[in-house]
């Protein structure tokens, strides 16, 4: 499978202008979408935020902090309002690698196309009724 990079807005819902513009890779094993600490500042105070423990792929674990609401925009698709986890990165030849995870993909709609290597929106929001077991 190849990699699917694409570009992320996020911003602060109430305080207009904070916000923050970069290149995402798609990847449907992490969370949500995860951005590096040392961007926290630039989205300004968020009224929300919970410390999280969150297992890395070398199966660290390691202390994040998820803030919200923000305001999340994949690409050209729809905004949403949606969460963010601040983790401690290392850059890689100075550049960071955000995530954008499974909970924003659902939130947003979004689907990965493995055969285009792009990303697709659903046509609607699956309501199918929940099977009662008696």
């Amino acid at each position: 499978m190849g990699r699917i990079v694409t570009s992320v807005t996020v911003g602060n819902i109430i305080e207009a202008g904070r916000e923050v513009r970069c290149d995402a890779l798609v990847d449907t094993g992490a969370y949500c979408l995860t951005l590096p600490a040392v961007w926290k500042e630039r989205l300004g105070a968020l009224p929300m935020s919970r410390v999280v423990e969150a297992e890395m792929a070398d199966h660290r674990v390691v202390q994040g902090e998820i803030c919200g609401p923000v305001r999340i925009q994949i690409d050209a698709f729809d905004a949403i309002a949606g969460e963010v986890l601040f983790l401690e990165m290392a850059p890689e030849d100075g550049l960071y690698e955000p995530l954008i995870g499974y909970i924003t993909l659902e939130q947003s709609r979004l689907v990965v196309d493995m055969v285009g290597h792009r990303l697709v929106r659903l046509p609607h929001v699956d309501l199918k009724p929940v099977r009662r077991v008696a």
